[in-house]
C-alpha cells in the first residue's frame, strides 16, 4: 500500500499491482494478440491466395497494429484495462492517481511494441523491462516510466478514497470552484452524488472506481469551466458539491439577514403623511 499526495493536497491509498499479477495480465493479454494474429493470418490466406508479396506486407502491418495497437486502443478507450488487466482487477492510472489519456496509452504501447513484448531488440529488451519491473521500488516497467504511470490493483482495496460529502473545499480549487456555473447542476444530480459519496466507502473498489468515473463524466458535462488537469474523481466530485454547498449556505444567510431587517415603510403611509414625516409605529 503506497501513501499519496495529490496535487491539491488530498492523501490517497493506491496498492499497486505485484509482478505476479501483471506477468499474468500481460501473458492473458499476449493469448489474446497471439490468436487475433493467427486469425488475421488465416483470413488473408483465404482472401489472397498464392499472392505472397501482398500477404507478407500484410503480416508487417497485422503484428505491428495487434501487438502495438491492441494495448494502445484498449487502455485509452478502456480508462487503463486492456482484457488481461480485466480479468486480474488490474488498472493503469498516472502517477497522480488520476486517469491516463491517449498520451499515456500511446507511450506504453510503443515502449511495449519497440522494448519490451516482444520488442525489436528481443530478447534483450524483454529482459530489460523484466529486471525493470522485478527491481524498481515502485514496481514500473519500461513503458511506466516513460509515461508516467502506474499499475494498481483494484481488488486489493487500491481505489481512491472518497472524501466526505462534508470536506472544505481544496485551497488550490477555490479559484476555479469561484467561477463555476452551476446552473445545469440540478438537485437531483446533487442527491445522487452525495448519497454515492456516502455509501463509497462499502463499496468494492472497482465499483467504487467505475461508478466515481460515471459521475465524473455527467458532472463534466454540466459544469463549466472544465477542471483543472490532474485533478483525481474523488477531488472534483467533493469539491464540486463542497463549492455548491458553499453557495447555498451563503444564499440562506443573505435571506436571513434580509427577514430580520426592516422592510421600507409603507408607501401608503409615506403618502399620507404631511412632509414626508411618518410617525412613529
Amino acid at each position: 500500500m503506497t501513501m499519496m499526495v495529490s496535487g491539491e493536497a488530498v492523501p490517497f491509498d493506491l496498492q499497486r499491482a505485484g509482478v505476479g499479477s501483471r506477468t499474468v495480465a500481460g501473458v492473458l493479454d499476449i493469448i489474446v494478440q497471439v490468436f487475433a494474429l493467427l486469425a488475421a493470418i488465416l483470413l488473408d490466406a483465404a482472401l489472397l491466395r498464392g499472392d505472397d508479396a501482398i500477404l507478407g506486407a500484410l503480416l508487417i502491418i497485422e503484428v505491428v497494429a495487434i501487438l502495438g495497437g491492441y494495448p494502445i486502443a484498449f487502455e485509452w478507450l478502456s480508462r487503463g484495462r486492456t482484457l488481461g488487466k480485466m480479468a486480474m482487477g488490474l488498472r493503469v492510472v498516472r502517477d497522480d492517481g488520476g486517469p491516463i489519456g491517449f498520451r499515456q496509452a500511446l507511450v506504453r504501447g510503443l515502449s511495449s511494441l519497440l522494448l519490451e513484448k516482444p520488442g525489436l531488440i528481443f530478447p534483450v529488451g524483454t529482459a530489460a523491462g523484466m529486471a525493470v519491473l522485478t527491481f524498481t521500488p515502485s514496481s514500473k516497467r519500461i513503458g511506466d516510466l516513460l509515461a508516467g504511470t502506474f499499475v494498481l490493483s483494484e481488488r486489493a482495496g487500491s481505489a481512491t478514497s472518497m472524501a466526505p460529502s462534508h470536506q472544505p473545499l481544496p485551497f488550490a480549487l477555490q479559484g476555479w470552484a469561484a467561477m463555476l456555473d452551476l446552473s445545469r447542476f440540478d438537485d437531483q444530480l446533487a442527491l445522487a452524488l452525495r448519497q454515492f459519496i456516502q455509501r463509497a466507502p462499502q463499496l468494492s473498489p472497482a465499483a467504487q472506481h467505475e461508478l466515481g468515473e460515471q459521475f465524473r463524466r455527467h458532472v463534466e458535462s454540466v459544469i463549466a469551466p472544465p477542471p483543472p488537469s490532474g485533478v483525481p474523481t474523488p477531488v472534483l466530485l467533493t469539491a464540486v458539491l463542497a463549492e455548491r454547498r458553499r453557495r447555498a449556505t451563503l444564499a440562506e444567510q443573505q435571506r436571513a439577514v434580509h427577514l430580520a431587517s426592516p422592510g421600507p415603510l409603507p408607501t401608503d403611509r409615506r403618502r399620507d403623511a404631511p412632509d414626508g414625516f411618518v410617525p412613529p409605529g
